[in-house]
């Protein structure tokens, strides 16, 4: 929403701002992830190429590419800024699950006018889907990979639209630092409608629903029991009054994307949760050195996204206040934020199960967490990135094997793979190559005596896992989003929304964020890499546990017709497009690769999108030299760019562009990859809060049309002649 009459709502995407100081050299690729078990499975059997060198990976040529046959068989969409959902011919999509949908028995139908009862809100949906994953189910309830018409679909709701969700929008009294919610059930409505759903969805004939009264449909919110799991688990770090013993916290927060387990689990990532804690300057006579230096990092600071803190002292609200207010951590809530910024485990098939936040997965702005290759006696790996500009890519190896005995234990197999591991940050090289460093306390200048922090044990580097990353002097990145891997070759793609000039000025290009120029919106400058790229690599002999990889750039976003030092991957009016976000590959048609966008760089052109892509591989382009220009200044710069896609309409098209103001985010597919599931994110965020009582100036009445409030939404795609989706 627009943020001018609302002190609480910050004026900047949260994603789009940056907290790291660092002089070190910008990042150059990142990795974060989903993707499901079947595929991976597959992929830690494909075979491929070794790669070796001396002093790095040296560039190999890329072996034939498995899905090089595979094309894609539909008419490209066109551009529009419609309220609408645009679709190529002989696809039909229907809206399966809203925001405010009733996911229990006696639960009445959303009203969508803010007046429905707030103690309804832990059994609707929430707001702002996003990351998903669809878990087949058999006939008995038990998760089953190929199922076709019966499964679990288990989603984020990453934040909400604050003016829609009440009848006049947010209750606040007063200004700035001193601004108050005064309307508790306002404010119980927002607590539930962030986190997760889990919902049972099936197939009668061709129709695809949700079952209301599902004993498996659960909602995961920001007041739901969580256990702090792994090495941070009873630290004084995360001793709070809740937990005096550190051993859990209350909540999730921003849920962002999404990951998976080989034993049938939901990873659900915990994103930009730093703005939502109250922490006024005052605090900071209060504090150690170090925990200023950590505040800062991290970005804890100010009157608190949505202004929870400030409806009263009880903990309800309270727990919001990361301020230091009583005579210990066991009487405040001073170390609350500490206990945010994790991977939570979720069970979905045991609707009593307490989540888990993996803390051995390190602590930041997780955006996703993509399990790699799948290999009996072999480490599992998750793929990470931070969403933020300038922030790094990591990934976990566990310490364990994995053994396909544990595939139905549920959350104690978290327990084994998770909870005790090696937690690495990508360094990205200008020749290509690149190597994971090591985040562990007494390594690589982590330890007590590094000049920045004073890291005290693991559970600190854990906590403060950015300043441990600015220690080993990681790479830099263009904000991090989603990452995938190809179900064939084990490559890691991974989207890097955008930048602009003030995060990385065009004397601070690089090989693998290579990109400054203007792209113009409404005759207004966009100096930087507006439009973003998509970067890729492979580990070394294509082992997720190695500690090299070679890395290019597949794709490249840009308005059709742009200069080629822009538009270096050939886009064309059938496949433009600007600041990818969601990126994932599907299991039932493997090679098959959908990119979405989250965009405002191109919004005068078109509204968000999908695309449908066939990636080849690390390695099937060549080295480049492009020209940036920008505030004065020209400079060449040097990168490796994949087999240029954009004029081969076979292998890269538009197939949906979505209604006004949304986002287009989350994807799953059914087990047979006839029925694509879809979010529809915030449509209509750009309504000014002052016109919620003017229907007729709100930005979008998508999904319900007429005068209705929009809602966010998870479509479900079919073919009309009920093949398989995009091919």
């Amino acid at each position: 929403m627009n943020p001018s009459h609302n002190p609480f709502t910050p004026a900047i995407d949260p994603d789009e701002v940056g907290y790291n100081p660092c002089a070190q050299a910008p990042l150059e690729t990142l990795i974060a992830t989903r993707m499901s078990r079947r595929g991976l499975l597959r992929a830690g059997t494909a075979g491929a190429a070794l790669l070796s060198g001396i002093g790095g990976l040296a560039r190999a040529a890329a072996p034939a590419s498995e899905g090089a046959g595979l094309t894609l068989n539909f008419n490209p969409v066109a551009k529009h800024l419609a309220d609408t959902v645009a679709l190529p011919a002989g696809y039909s999509a229907t809206v399966l699950y809203r925001l405010g949908d009733p996911i229990a028995a006696g639960v009445p139908a959303y009203k969508n006018d803010g007046t429905d009862d707030p103690a309804s809100y832990d059994r609707r949906a929430g707001d702002h889907h996003d990351g998903m994953t669809w878990f087949g189910m058999d006939a008995q309830g038990r998760w089953a990979s190929r199922a076709t018409d019966r499964g679990l679909l288990v989603m984020n709701h990453e934040a909400i639209t604050p003016a829609f969700l009440h009848a006049a929008g947010q209750t606040i009294v007063g200004s700035k630092d001193e601004a108050r919610r005064t309307d508790a059930r306002e404010v119980q409505r927002e607590f539930y409608l962030h986190g997760v759903s889990v919902i049972e969805t099936q197939k009668k004939g061709k129709t695809w629903s949700y079952r209301q009264d599902s004993r498996y449909n659960r909602r995961i919110h920001t007041l739901t029991d969580m256990v702090l799991s792994g090495p941070v688990a009873g630290n004084d770090l995360v001793k709070t009054k809740y937990a005096p013993d550190g051993s859990k916290t209350r909540g999730t927060v921003n849920n962002c994307a999404n990951g998976t387990t080989p034993w049938g689990t939901y990873l659900t990532c915990e994103e930009n949760w730093a703005g939502y804690f109250r922490r006024l300057s005052a605090d900071d006579a209060r504090r150690s050195a170090k925990e200023l230096t950590a505040f800062k990092r991290y970005g804890v600071a100010g009157a608190g996204r949505e202004g929870w803190a400030t409806v009263g002292d009880d903990d309800l609200y309270a727990r919001w206040n990361t301020e230091v207010r009583g005579a210990s951590a066991a009487e405040d809530y001073r170390n609350v934020s500490n206990t945010y910024g994790w991977v939570v485990e979720i069970d979905p098939f045991n609707p009593k199960s307490t989540p888990k936040k993996r803390t051995a997965l390190g602590r930041f702005g997780h955006e996703g967490a993509c399990l790699g290759p799948v290999v009996p006696g072999q480490p599992l790996v998750w793929y990470m990135g931070d969403d933020a500009r300038n922030e790094y890519i990591y990934k976990f190896v566990s310490a364990r094997n994995w053994d396909p005995k544990d595939a139905n234990q549920g959350l104690s197999a978290g327990d084994k793979y998770m909870d005790a591991g090696t937690l690495y940050v990508a360094k990205f090289k200008d020749d290509g190559s690149g190597e994971w460093l090591e985040l562990s306390h007494g390594k690589n200048g982590i330890d007590a005596n590094n000049k920045n922090y004073s890291f005290a044990n693991q559970a600190d580097v854990l906590v403060n896992t950015r300043l441990a990353a600015d220690a080993v002097g990681a790479t830099r990145m263009d904000r991090p989003e989603w990452a995938a891997i190809h179900p064939r070759t084990g490559d890691v793609y991974v989207t890097l929304t955008n930048t602009n000039a003030r995060s990385r000025p065009v004397d601070k290009t690089n090989a693998a964020n290579p990109r400054y120029y203007n792209d113009p919106k409404n005759g207004k400058p966009q100096e930087g890499n507006p439009n973003g790229h998509i970067v890729r690599f492979a580990d070394e002999q294509r082992n997720p546990a190695a500690l090299a990889f070679q890395w290019d750039v597949y794709l490249f976003g840009a308005r059709a017709g742009s200069s080629p030092d822009i538009n270096l991957s050939g886009l064309t009016a059938d496949n433009d497009f600007s600041s990818p976000d969601g990126l994932w590959f599907s299991d039932a048609v493997p090679g098959l690769a959908w990119l979405q966008t989250d965009d405002g760089a191109y919004t005068d052109v078109t509204n968000c999108m999908m695309l449908a892509a066939v990636p080849g591989q690390v390695g099937d382009g060549g080295k480049q030299t492009i020209v940036n220009v920008g505030a004065g200044n020209t400079r060449t710069q040097d990168t490796y760019v994949g087999a240029q896609v954009g004029q081969k309409g076979t292998q890269l098209r538009r197939f949906l562009v979505g209604p006004k103001g949304c986002e287009i985010t989350g994807i799953a597919e059914s087990g047979d990859g006839r029925a694509l599931f879809v979010n529809i994110q915030h449509p209509g965020e750009n309504t000014d809060d002052k016109d919620i009582g003017d229907p007729a100036k709100f930005e979008s009445h998508w999904p319900d049309g007429g005068n209705a409030r929009p809602r966010s939404a998870t479509l479900v795609i079919t073919r009309d002649d009920g093949g398989k989706i995009g091919v």
